[in-house]
């Protein structure tokens, strides 16, 4: 089978990466005052040059900077629009089994993107890169998701519509940015596809007045609009799971109430999809895939929640499974998420982390001749 030369690639991640002991210590240093801003991002700066040169000598293609340079895979960008607030607040639905909660956000001015928000982080990243380097953004979703329409002022937007024309409009600013600074690979992840499959999720946006099938029109329509007019190399993916926060989750169900919509109306060129419990349900939602398409389904069959190594056969047989919806050449592999989706990472040891990217990558080149 032909080697797949462009993202998203054969073996592949979805970003986030377990922080080192001596940046976990700077943070915490940072944050009581005896580190300075500059002397922190020295810290990590080499940090990331050395994840970079960890991930590119395991043979992955697709390299990112652990997002070491946020403490929250969605906050750390969504606050820093015009118009966002981060509070801390008990969650209409939470993660299983900790006490510890995301911030919500609230919408409590005209959302906007006047200064850019991970450009600078992009441009570091590239320039110690030898393979391509890759971004990870949280998707527009992610602002209204986990609070609702509760959570946005009335008296700021008396119209949703209006508050996800200009939550459009200030992503296609960054991104635009991006690619200015020479990105070609771009993911957006968006958790809101995989908890809109938990009926408990639906019916609790129902008892706060949102229609789930409309939500999910909404949040499609609104990357849509922010990807729009993009370049055609630049490559946009998508990723989605149940929630990844110290080993713990947040929904459940398989894909059936959200494939058709997300693999036919969502305009990435590929989908990065959870795949690696009960949890997630089977493939069988992957017959939605559109008929002779130049996209991939990355399969996320490893997990990031447990060290324990998956059977080389038994992945390679879900697979074959999945290429009874999807074309063997749609498709690719990865973790079903990040490994450290916010500071305090999951339950595994850098070496147990690495052994997992390993086996991605060990799995691609004996499927695809990765």
């Amino acid at each position: 089978m032909a080697v797949n030369s462009n993202p998203p690639f054969r073996a592949d991640q979805v970003g986030s990466l377990l922080r080192p002991a001596e940046l976990a210590e700077a943070r915490l240093k940072l944050r009581a005052g005896e580190l300075s801003a500059e002397q922190y991002g020295t810290i990590r700066d080499k940090c990331i040059r050395e994840v970079v040169a960890r991930q590119e000598a395991v043979g992955l293609k697709g390299i990112t900077d652990g997002e070491y340079s946020r403490d929250w895979w969605h906050i750390d960008f969504l606050e820093r629009l015009d118009g966002v607030k981060a509070v801390l607040e008990k969650p209409l639905i939470g993660f299983q089994g900790s006490d510890e909660q995301p911030p919500i956000l609230h919408v409590t001015g005209k959302v906007d993107r006047t200064n850019p928000i991970f450009t600078e982080y992009f441009k570091f990243l590239k320039s110690v890169v030898k393979q391509t380097p890759k971004i990870t953004i949280p998707a527009p979703a992610m602002l209204y998701h986990r609070g609702g329409r509760a959570k946005v002022s009335t008296e700021v937007y008396p119209d949703l519509a209006l508050m996800w024309s200009d939550v459009s409009a200030a992503y296609k600013k960054e991104i635009d940015d991006y690619v200015a600074a020479g990105c070609k690979y771009l993911q957006i992840d968006d958790v809101s596809f995989a908890y809109l499959c938990d009926p408990k999720y639906r019916e609790t946006f129902e008892k706060n007045g949102d229609d789930p099938n409309k939500l999910l029109r909404t949040y499609t329509n609104a990357i849509n609009q922010a990807i729009a007019g993009r370049p055609a190399n630049l490559t946009v993916t998508t990723h989605t799971c149940r929630g990844n926060f110290k080993n713990t989750w947040a929904a459940s169900g398989g894909y059936e109430p959200v494939a058709d919509l997300m693999l036919n109306e969502l305009n990435v060129d590929g989908y990065f999809m959870e795949f690696d419990s009960d949890r997630a349900g089977g493939f069988e939602p992957l017959r939605f895939f559109p008929k002779n398409s130049k996209k991939h389904v990355v399969l996320g069959l490893i997990t990031t929640k447990s060290p324990v190594l998956e059977n080389v056969d038994t992945v390679c047989r879900r697979i074959d499974e999945a290429a009874k919806h999807v074309p063997l050449e749609n498709l690719c592999i990865s973790t079903q998420c990040g490994f450290s989706s916010t500071h305090h990472g999951n339950s595994l040891t850098q070496d147990e982390q690495w052994r997992k990217l390993e086996l991605v990558v060990n799995i691609a080149r004996k499927v695809w001749n990765y």
